[in-house]
């Protein structure tokens, strides 16, 4: 499942340009478009070209949509231009099932993001995570061939990417590695953006950047638990800057080619005794208080789980959080006459106290909302703060 081609022309949807221009009227429409130069590279970029395939869960099962095969076509060019996030390469993980790794972002979400980065003539700009190459096809569209970078640690998606990228005459520098690295045999950048996750900021990506110079990247403590921040280089050993108003989500950035290696479950050891506890907090913060999840996940390590228990046909009764080594915590849905939740916990650790301490930082500081927070990034610390640096909320371990 982890092949792709790029033996589709642009004659495969006749009608594409009417489809692209209408996929760009829709992203003014719903404010996620506004510059003509942006307007124009959705317009005049087929996204066909680079998504002849993707994939989803349906009836149980992974389906494969592509443009050529008669069954899935229709659905696959109706899809291809819509407002839609879709995954192009998936691996079979034999324990966990489908491992997706790499996907066409939401194209509202990309034309949001590269209006944020403020990016003009001139601008040279790397980015993080080549996928699909449609992101560097709007990129060299809009700054021409020698403008654009494009890193990924996949070399067929790599190589697939240039290829597509060559049928519409578009040449940027494509490279295969880390991306963690960046890029350092062309640096500096004057914009640097991440179409793929990072649990801190690394500090090849600062050093890379002009002093005055940006970077977008999606910081990201584990499922559910991060967002967009956009830092400007403000000084040689500095970069500062807020985390986005709004959500958004991107895979991992990974090291290695090919699926992550996946961490074992272990059963929680007999010998460690089960405690109750009571709470008035939500046992559903990974879903309902984004930055408090957040905070509370930097404790928790980017290996955990959460979800719910209860039979399939009551529907769920508790919200429950698991790592590796056997710690789980199960809080009931529901409260008790006193309006308390209960709180179970097994294992070495007891996870719950980590949610309990970030919703109480979280209230110290007001409550505040994701654009009310900041990140300070210098070469040995990283740190989260509210409004000002002077209010430090919390710190990410560089990694």
């Amino acid at each position: 499942m982890t092949t792709s081609t790029t033996g589709i022309g642009l004659g495969s949807i006749p009608d594409w340009r009417d489809r692209s221009t209408a996929l760009a009227a829709g992203l003014v429409a719903a404010g996620k478009l506004s510059s003509p130069q942006w307007r124009a590279a959705v317009e005049n970029v087929p996204r066909h070209l680079f998504v002849p395939r993707f994939y989803r869960h349906r009836d149980g099962r992974m389906i494969t949509f592509s443009a050529d095969d008669p069954r899935t076509r229709q659905e696959w060019a109706d899809t291809v231009y819509t407002n839609t996030a879709l995954v192009t390469l998936v691996d079979q993980d034999e324990h966990a099932g489908p491992v997706f790794l790499s996907s066409s972002s939401t194209p509202g979400l990309m034309t949001r993001m590269l209006e944020a980065l403020d990016i003009h003539d001139g601008h040279t700009v790397l980015e993080i995570g080549t996928g699909t190459g449609l992101n560097a096809a709007w990129l060299t569209h809009r700054l021409g061939d020698k403008h654009v970078y494009s890193i990924d640690i996949e070399p067929g998606l790599v190589d697939t990417a240039r290829a597509r990228l060559a049928q519409l005459g578009y040449r940027p520098t494509l490279v295969t590695g880390d991306g963690s690295a960046g890029l350092p045999d062309h640096a500096p950048f004057d914009r640097i953006i991440a179409t793929c996750s990072v649990p801190s900021i690394p500090w090849a990506w600062i050093e890379q950047t002009h002093i005055g110079g940006r970077i977008l990247a999606d910081v990201r403590a584990g499922t559910n638990a991060g967002n967009l921040v956009h830092l400007t280089r403000t000084a040689r050993d500095r970069a500062e800057g807020n985390f986005d108003a709004t959500g958004a989500t991107f895979m991992s950035l990974r090291h290695h080619p090919g699926a992550d290696s996946r961490i074992p479950y272990t059963r929680t050891s007999t010998d460690l005794p089960a405690t109750t506890s009571t709470t008035t907090r939500d046992p559903r913060t990974p879903w309902t208080q984004p930055v408090v999840w957040f905070l509370a996940a930097m404790h928790l390590g980017s290996s955990y789980r959460i979800g719910y228990a209860g039979d399939p046909n009551d529907g769920p009764r508790a919200a429950t959080i698991t790592t590796p080594d056997g710690s789980r915590a199960e809080i009931t849905l529901a409260t008790d006459r006193r309006g308390h939740h209960t709180v179970r916990e097994t294992g070495p650790v007891r996870l719950w106290r980590h949610v309990e301490h970030a919703h109480h930082i979280w209230d110290q500081a007001g409550q505040p909302p994701w654009n009310r927070l900041g990140l300070l990034v210098t070469p040995d610390k990283q740190t989260i703060y509210v409004d000002t640096i002077d209010a430090p909320l919390a710190t990410i371990q560089p990694t």
